[in-house]
């Protein structure tokens, strides 16, 4: 079999170019090698584009696709969903449902609020966050992603020419047009550096501290031992609120995110992506007295498509389908994925740190050693592993250029042996590449 080819897609892309600026709705789906795909539809593990390939999915449409694509209970669901109503502009009974199958899966969730994206329950929690303690400043930590909005999109992934020296970071702008004034009730540190963030609480000036409980927008960083048990006894001695932003952590760490994980509950969290299997449904949980101040105490939350009952109908069946049956069956797979890309990348010779969880991992080529936080992992060798994402693709496997592999429980045991395959096939390719 030759090598995959995608001009449809490209030309696609181009048509749609007239219409839609750079032709795809989001900055995140652009500047990939060869170009942006389109695809016609995705059925378990794999996707179909418009050139007729099929491909094996490790972007799990950016880690929501916990199931899959096109999961039958999630499907049946929505269907007798949009029978019975699209949207109310009211309650239904189903989100009471989905409330209480949340409030008993996460550990810090005694109350919840709905949203439709992460970006925008980041909004919410640090809103609620400045309500309750009556202080400005949010502490945000170098490559932690919480939203693209003007107030939070800041280091980033920032250029280490301009990121400051590592113990006193400068907040970097992540867009262009970005409003500059929106960086003064923001604070941006290092992560996994406990003394440095004990200190600065101490000040008692910090309304929340949002942070990423395993760093998995750059990499797939575990916690040093002790530091989210550090920042949580910081935080309450100071009356700092700590929010953990499980957008991406949660449900695939564990059934009750990383916080279940590792055993730290924090005083509010926001969940997204795997949370609805691809459906546009968030959420901030928390303590009740905190989560309460969205009715008692004027803290605004609004919006149209909050708890959309179609997308509500699909978190339910998501939420059921998540087993502790899923999380070992998929959870084995997607380690033995793990091991075997780290074992071939090594045998061909490549320097490569291949780390995190059994459901979402990430590969770091050029690195010798495991990374602790961004100013770590922004050494590693972003081009050629580029490089290698390409060689996978034109074999038929898909994977983010970032380095993140998000597995689902559609990726059974043929599809890692064929993956392993492909990346043997492919790191052979680049290895004569690499410096």
């Amino acid at each position: 079999m030759g090598e995959l080819r995608f001009e449809k897609s490209a030309a696609a892309i181009a048509d749609a170019g007239r219409w839609i600026a750079g032709g795809v709705n989001s900055h995140f789906r652009a500047g990939m090698a060869p170009g942006p795909l389109v695809f016609t539809h995705g059925e378990g593990p794999y996707l179909f584009d418009v050139d007729g390939n099929r491909l094996i999915d490790y972007y799990c449409g950016m880690g929501a696709m916990v199931l899959g694509h096109s999961p039958a209970g999630v499907r049946e669901a929505v269907k007798a969903q949009v029978d019975k109503g699209i949207l109310f502009a009211g309650q239904s009974p189903i989100e009471a449902e989905a409330a209480r199958m949340l409030c008993e899966r996460i550990p810090s969730a005694e109350r919840i609020r709905f949203g439709s994206s992460g970006s925008e329950v980041a909004q919410a929690a640090m809103r609620l966050m400045r309500a309750v303690t009556g202080r400005r400043t949010i502490l945000k930590f170098e490559g932690h992603y919480h939203g693209w909005f003007d107030n939070i999109l800041w280091s980033t992934a920032p250029a280490l020419n301009a990121a400051g020296p590592e113990d006193a970071p400068v907040p970097v702008a992540g867009s262009a047009g970005q409003d500059t004034s929106e960086a003064d009730g923001l604070e941006v540190m290092g992560w996994n550096d406990l003394p440095r963030l004990e200190a600065r609480l101490a000040r008692g000036d910090i309304a929340g501290v949002l942070m990423e409980p395993a760093m998995c927008n750059q990499g797939a960083m575990r916690p040093a031992p002790g530091y989210l048990e550090g920042a949580l006894a910081a935080c309450r001695a100071s009356g700092t609120i700590l929010c953990f932003d499980e957008v991406i952590t949660g449900f695939r760490l564990a059934a009750g995110g990383a916080q279940e994980l590792f055993g730290v509950t924090p005083d509010i969290s926001i969940f997204a992506k795997a949370i609805a299997n691809g459906f546009p449904v968030a959420a901030i949980a928390g303590r009740a007295e905190l989560i309460d101040k969205f009715s008692t105490a004027g803290v605004l939350h609004g919006g149209t498509f909050n708890a959309q009952p179609v997308a509500i109908a699909a978190m339910v069946a998501t939420q059921q389908g998540l087993t502790a049956v899923h999380f070992a069956t998929a959870g084995a797979r997607g380690q033995r994925l793990q091991d075997g890309v780290r074992d071939a990348l090594a045998e061909a010779g490549i320097t490569a740190q291949v780390m995190g969880f059994p459901l979402m991992f990430h590969v770091s080529f050029g690195l010798s050693e495991p990374p602790r936080n961004y100013r770590e992992i922004a050494a590693a060798d972003k081009r050629g592993y580029s490089a290698f994402a390409l060689a996978l693709l034109k074999r038929g496997v898909r994977v983010l250029e970032r380095g993140a592999w998000f597995v689902s429980s559609e990726h059974d045991d043929a599809v890692i042996d064929a993956t392993l395959a492909v990346v043997r096939e492919a790191a052979r390719e680049v290895a004569p590449q690499l410096g």
